[in-house]
């Protein structure tokens, strides 16, 4: 599965991004879809995940209530809508299939797409 990740830019802190995850050669609905980050010097993290079926999903606690995970399957892509963002949100974004999550993480799979740089200026 090849995903590709798009919607990164500059923004200034309190602004708004959305992020897209897409792929022309498989069905996302499929799939549970997640938006991981890593920012210079950290380890990645899960920053949202949502289900095959989009029953559930995760957010990591400093996203919780500023950004939303979706999914379109006419379009066949997953999307991250980031409002409020801080200056600590600068990373870069990655989506990827998940292979498990629950209350309290996201654990990233197999696919992966190529990542797009979210800056948030002060």
């Amino acid at each position: 599965v090849q995903l590709q990740a798009s919607g990164g830019g500059l923004v200034q802190s309190g602004g708004s991004l959305r992020l897209s995850c897409a792929t022309s050669r498989y069905t996302l609905e499929h799939y549970a879809i997640g938006w991981f980050r890593q920012a210079p010097g950290k380890e990645r993290e899960g920053v949202s995940c949502l289900s095959s079926g989009d029953e559930t999903s995760f957010y990591e606690d400093s996203v919780k209530g500023r950004f939303t995970i979706s999914r379109d399957n006419i379009k066949n892509t997953v999307y991250l809508e980031m409002n409020s963002l801080r200056t600590e949100d600068t990373a870069v974004y990655y989506c990827a299939t998940v292979a498990a999550f629950n209350d309290d993480r996201c654990i990233g799979g197999k696919y992966w797409g190529r990542g797009t740089q979210v800056t948030v200026s002060s």
